[in-house]
C-alpha cells in the first residue's frame, strides 16, 4: 500500500474551511481544469454514506469512479473511500486542525495500484507526481476561496 501526504496552513478560521468543503460545488471549485474529469454527481455532503461519482478518461477511455463517506467528525475530520474505480484500494482523509486562528489542512491518501508490487513500483512516481499537482492546486484554491480578508 502506498501513501501521499500534503498539508497545507490556510489562513482562515477552521469553520471557515470546513464550511467551504460542504458546499454543493466544492468538486467543480477543487478540480484542476487541466484534469480530464467530469462529475456525475455529489450527493450527501462531507456525512457518512454521502457519495461522489466521477468519470475520468485516460485517453479516450472513460473510467467510472465512486467514492463514498466512510467516516466523519464535523469540524475535525472526514474520510471517502473508493467503492468503484480504477485502483485496488483508496482511502482519502481530510483532516482539519486550528492553528493560531488558522486552519492546519491535512489530505492523506492510502492507496494500491492495480498490477500489485511491481505496478506500484514502476507508477509511484508518476502518481505521487498527479497527487502533488492536484493537492497544490485544491489548497491554493482552499486558501484563496477561505483568506481572511
Amino acid at each position: 500500500m502506498l501513501k501521499f501526504q500534503h498539508q497545507s496552513l490556510i489562513e482562515a478560521p477552521l469553520k471557515t474551511v470546513w464550511q467551504f468543503h460542504e458546499k454543493p460545488d466544492i468538486l467543480q471549485k477543487l478540480t484542476p481544469p487541466w484534469q480530464p474529469v467530469e462529475i456525475i454527481r455529489r450527493e450527501g455532503g462531507l456525512d457518512v454514506g454521502a457519495v461522489s461519482e466521477f468519470r475520468l478518461w485516460l485517453s479516450i477511455i472513460p473510467i467510472k469512479w465512486v467514492a463514498q463517506h466512510t467516516q466523519c467528525q464535523a469540524y475535525h475530520y472526514f474520510v471517502d473511500e473508493q467503492i468503484e474505480g480504477p485502483m485496488v484500494s483508496w482511502q482519502h482523509h481530510h483532516n482539519f486542525e486550528p492553528e493560531d486562528g488558522k486552519t492546519r489542512l491535512t489530505d492523506t491518501i492510502h492507496y494500491e495500484l492495480p498490477g500489485g508490487e511491481m505496478a506500484e513500483f514502476l507508477l509511484e512516481w508518476w502518481v505521487t507526481s498527479r497527487l502533488q499537482e492536484m493537492f497544490r492546486y485544491r489548497h491554493k484554491i482552499t486558501q484563496q476561496e477561505c483568506k481572511i480578508s
